[in-house]
């Protein structure tokens, strides 16, 4: 079996029993139950969840994005070997310190395959909730350029590239196109800030004013937690984007959770301790591939400028990368999951086969 059998590149055509359209994202696939089977697990798993609340699969794939485009590899290989179960172990293991600790619940009711979440339906606050410990990245470059306000924040002067900053930011942005807001631009990941919140939660989908500060405290505590465990394994932990959303309780009582993903090297920026301390910067994220992508092309300007999208989605289409740029992303991705749970990644052989056949046999959701 080639590597490329053990590469989960579709995930969007498995015989889930359904009766909505597949919802696939860049490296999820969301698949929402019937009501019939939403009822009948609920019941029979004991989920802790309003006893009418919609149910979904989401099964992860090993695609890899950058740059708004899915890259692939040669010999057939659409995917990072190992990249989809180390985002997924990666997750489930801060999600379930955040519940031990006493922060907040997630999405995630169940894990039946190392590439599967049984998650219920939430009602997602409309922010990506982006939290900085280092002056890096885009911050950086608009830095460099002058700015000193972002999103509402002033920035003192003097700051060099790559350094911890005085205080954690939170620097939000919207998710999604949010019409009639005053001065928030209706456009995709646009910047705002903490009053466009406060004079609009109801348009960025809080229940109530008072939870801006409960969204605000489970962001910090949430990357306090996870920048403290990283730094037992001689991590930074650089910046990371959150997201909310509310859901209700057995008892019909609604609360605000984590969902999507925490953590991750696909949402986060992970820096080697070491290496930091001797003036280098290894990524341990998503950000390395960015790099390998920007050295790789001989004109970086067209991964860069969003003017040119038309030829980036043909850069990503019509060049397949080599087989090593890809091996050394999985060594990334496997390579960091395993420091943080303490538990090694296995490529499955064929991860596709394993999931129809537990979804069959212990959740009877395949006909």
């Amino acid at each position: 079996m080639s590597l490329a059998d053990k590469v989960l590149a579709v995930n969007n055509d498995l015989p889930i029993r359904s009766d909505k359209p597949v919802h696939s994202g860049k490296v999820r696939s969301v698949y929402w139950l019937t009501e019939e089977d939403s009822k009948r697990l609920i019941i029979e798993k004991g989920y802790d969840v309003a006893p009418d609340a919609p149910l979904a699969i989401m099964v992860i794939s090993d695609r890899i994005s950058a740059f708004d485009c899915i890259w692939h590899g040669e010999g057939g290989m659409n995917g990072v070997p190992g990249k989809g179960a180390a985002l997924n172990a990666i997750s489930n293991h801060w999600f379930k310190l955040f519940k031990e600790q006493g922060l907040a619940d997630s999405h995630i009711l169940d894990i039946p395959h190392p590439f599967v979440w049984i998650v219920q339906k939430a009602k997602p606050v409309m922010i990506e909730a982006i939290c900085r410990q280092y002056i890096t990245g885009s911050m950086w470059r608009s830095y460099e350029k002058g700015e000193r306000e972002f999103c509402g924040i002033n920035i003192a002067e003097g700051l060099n590239k790559d350094q911890k900053l005085p205080e954690l930011l939170i620097t939000p942005s919207t998710k999604g196109i949010l019409e009639g807001i005053p001065g928030v631009p209706a456009v995709d990941d646009v910047n705002i800030t903490r009053k466009n919140i406060e004079d609009n939660f109801e348009a960025f989908n809080f229940t109530t004013a008072e939870d801006i500060c409960f969204y605000e405290k489970l962001l910090k505590e949430g990357f306090d937690v996870i920048s403290n465990e990283l730094a037992k394994i001689d991590q930074i932990f650089v910046d990371t984007k959150f997201e909310f959303g509310y859901v209700k309780n057995k008892a019909g009582n609604e609360k605000l959770i984590y969902m999507d993903e925490v953590g991750t090297p696909d949402s986060s920026r992970i820096w080697d301790g070491a290496a930091y301390r001797e003036g280098k910067i290894v990524e341990n994220s998503k950000e390395d591939f960015r790099q390998l992508l920007l050295n790789h092309f001989p004109d970086p300007d067209i991964l860069l400028n969003k003017d040119r999208m038309p030829e980036r989605s043909a850069l990503a289409r019509y060049n397949a990368l080599p087989a090593e740029v890809l091996m050394k992303i999985s060594e990334t991705y496997t390579g960091i999951a395993e420091k943080i749970t303490g538990k090694k990644i296995e490529l499955s052989a064929n991860p596709k086969a394993e999931i129809i056949e537990i979804l069959r046999n212990d959740y009877q959701l395949i006909d």
